[in-house]
């Protein structure tokens, strides 16, 4: 599928989602993220595809905010749209049965670090900073800033980022917990495909269930505890269980295959 506002490739089983709008500093506009979604959904059916990176464009910015010239004269209701429908596309990557990285290079502000939170894991490099400015625009974080925000770094440094809209820097954001990694900017993505190389030497079925168990954990209308004991079950009917515990017994590298 060939996209407007993104650029895709895949090797040696990881897709990379580059955002490609370095004019606008990789800004989100509406059909950024439908994209950006779409690409995370092709990753899912790909079966020659075990992890995802989402990164930026240029050094400057992974995503440096929503496309304000897009929406400054939306109504509530147009406003309200525009949230869920986001939302939905964020909410479909931290659902993702496979696992993402956000690489961030440079400033993921608002949205940018709202999209950075829906990732699984994030490495960043050195000169990147985090924030959710909206406050400053007479807003507030629109795609569950302020939500997970919360769920990485706690209640009170959460509340005082986002009532300050002061921004993170990179090795702040690795003592908060915001971020895994800080690293030089030329080591980003060989870092993160160091990280999906390692996870891609596990069973397929059983990462994607530790993925749906952490996040059931944050669900309101879930039971962390109860998605675990269902997803452990699940995993004794799999061909990787009986090739994990076999390799183990007979000391040997186990051959996943996701199945």
């Amino acid at each position: 599928m060939s996209y407007e506002n993104i650029l895709t490739s895949i090797e040696e089983g990881i897709l990379t989602i580059t955002v490609n709008r370095p004019d606008k500093l990789n800004a989100l506009n509406y059909k950024t993220i439908q994209e950006i979604g779409a690409a995370v959904s092709e990753g899912n059916h790909d079966k020659s595809v075990f992890g995802m990176i989402i990164t930026g464009a240029g050094e400057k910015a992974f995503v440096a905010g929503a496309d304000i010239s897009e929406f400054s004269n939306y109504s509530s209701i147009e406003a309200e749209k525009l949230s869920r429908d986001g939302g939905e596309v964020f909410n479909s990557i931290e659902q993702s049965a496979k696992p993402v990285i956000a690489a961030v290079n440079g400033f993921a502000l608002g949205g940018g670090c709202e999209l950075a939170m829906t990732c699984h894991l994030r490495i960043a490099s050195e000169s990147a900073r985090f924030g959710q400015p909206e406050v400053n625009l007479g807003l507030i974080p629109g795609y569950a800033g302020t939500q997970r925000l919360v769920q990485l770094i706690g209640k009170g440094k959460a509340l005082e980022y986002l009532m300050t809209a002061d921004m993170i820097p990179a090795l702040e954001a690795h003592r908060l917990g915001l971020v895994n990694y800080v690293v030089p900017v030329g080591e980003l993505i060989a870092k993160s495909k160091e990280i999906l190389n390692k996870i891609g030497t596990k069973a397929p079925l059983a990462i994607a269930g530790i993925i749906k168990c952490v996040n059931s954990h944050f669900a309101y209308d879930e039971d962390g505890f109860n998605t675990e004991i269902y997803e452990f079950g699940k995993c004794f009917s799999t061909a990787d269980f009986k090739e994990g515990t076999q390799a183990f017994l007979e000391k040997r590298k186990a051959a996943f295959k996701g199945e």
